[in-house]
């Protein structure tokens, strides 16, 4: 699934493939931002890699779809 976090005040969002469900991804921000005590949120993407975006930041978090398979050179 792919995954865009706008940030507040940056012309750049953040844009990675997940391999965690919508709803998780979903629970996770809301309740951080809920909270209002977490300072960041993690996101981990299909590689492995971890995201830290301060909650405070967070403009709006955009959800894809499932992905299918890709046609081309994977790096």
């Amino acid at each position: 699934m792919e995954v865009r976090i706008g940030i507040i005040q940056s012309p750049r969002e953040i844009s990675f493939e997940s391999d965690q469900a919508a709803d998780e991804v979903r629970q996770a921000v809301e309740s951080a931002l809920a909270e209002g005590k977490q300072p960041l949120v993690s996101f981990t993407d299909a590689k492995g890699k971890q995201y830290l975006v301060p909650t405070a930041a967070i403009a709006y978090v955009e959800l894809g779809g499932d992905s299918g398979r890709k046609v081309g050179f994977i790096n």
